[in-house]
């Protein structure tokens, strides 16, 4: 589901997905894959005819005219849904402990969720990095941290079988056909309900705190430029999944991050979005502060950078106005 002028594109040209693997970059085109990839507006499909819905946007842009509309025929057509945002309210219902109308203040709009039944989504943590390369379609996307997307299973086995056969059929991709090269990123689906929320630790050590005073750094920098000060915030967000119940073993540790965001020279998607006078941007950094002070915690450098979200936040609504 995409904007009109996108469906068309990807309809005539299919999408293109450009990967690092070993010393060279290869490129997979939909149009010499098998299957069929197609692409239309919101208004055009009908989620009952489909096993398995990707949530794949932002939060904020769920509540945009005829995205709201298709969520609630998804939530309605009993589809199951996997999201790759980091921030789906009704799958924070599936944690233990956690009330969703406590934390709807993180949210865009928590209302346009309400149909969607937390049984039927489950959390995918988007840890590879892409984004759309300068002066090329927006069907060309650039993988520049390939790596595992990590996907806690549904609570019924049927549902999961959808999961655990698309792992086995990426698991199974040669490149090229025929050769013993496997493409560097997977999909790999977990018991544990908290592996998801291993995301928020870099969300909140790098993508956030591209956001400066200043303007946006990369996430590099973000994290490198004062390493002991990324450690301590990367350790805080790992105590507060803790406390909602995951186990070290579900978290990822912070050198194996660390290493990982050097190789990240650009700012993060929401720093971009905010800079180019964005009115909303996906909240995991007011929805991890929210968890923590319900839990006593709290963390003085992560209360910084909400701050300055919701100032600029504040400052691109007014220019708006």
């Amino acid at each position: 589901m995409c904007l009109p002028a996108e469906a068309e594109l990807i309809n005539a040209e299919g999408v293109r997905i450009r990967m690092p693997l070993k010393r060279e970059r290869v490129e997979v085109d939909t149009r010499k894959a098998p299957g069929k990839l197609s692409a239309a507006g919101p208004d055009a499909v009908d989620p009952a005819k489909f096993d398995l819905v990707c949530l794949a946007m932002q939060e904020p842009q769920y509540r945009s005219p005829g995205v709201r509309e298709l969520l609630a025929r998804i939530g309605r057509a009993k589809v199951p849904a996997m999201s790759i945002m980091n921030m789906p309210l009704p799958y924070l219902a599936r944690l233990p402990g956690v009330d969703v109308r406590s934390i709807g203040a993180a949210s865009a709009d928590p209302s346009v969720w309400a149909p969607v039944s937390p049984e039927l989504l489950t959390l995918c943590s988007p840890d590879p990095q892409a984004f759309r390369p300068q002066g090329q379609p927006s069907n060309v996307l650039q993988v520049s941290l390939p790596t595992n997307f990590k996907a806690t299973r549904f609570e019924q086995d049927a549902h999961t079988k959808i999961l655990r056969d698309l792992e086995a059929g990426v698991d199974a991709v040669r490149w090229p056909a025929g050769s013993d090269v496997e493409l560097p990123v997977k999909l790999r689906v977990h018991e544990s309900v908290f592996v998801p929320l291993a995301k928020w630790a870099m969300l909140l050590t790098g993508n956030y705190r591209c956001v400066t005073p200043q303007g946006p750094r990369a996430i590099r920098d973000a994290v490198h430029s004062d390493i002991e000060a990324s450690r301590a915030v990367y350790a805080w967000v790992r105590d507060v999944c803790v406390a909602l119940g995951a186990q070290e073993s579900d978290l990822v540790p912070f050198e194996k991050y660390a290493n990982a965001a050097k190789g990240l020279s650009s700012p993060s998607s929401a720093a971009r979005a905010l800079f180019a006078g964005a009115q909303n941007i996906e909240r995991v950094d007011k929805l991890v502060q929210t968890l923590a002070a319900q839990r006593g915690m709290r963390n003085e450098t992560l209360d910084e950078t909400v701050a300055l979200i919701d100032a600029r936040l504040e400052q691109n609504r007014r220019a708006a106005a």
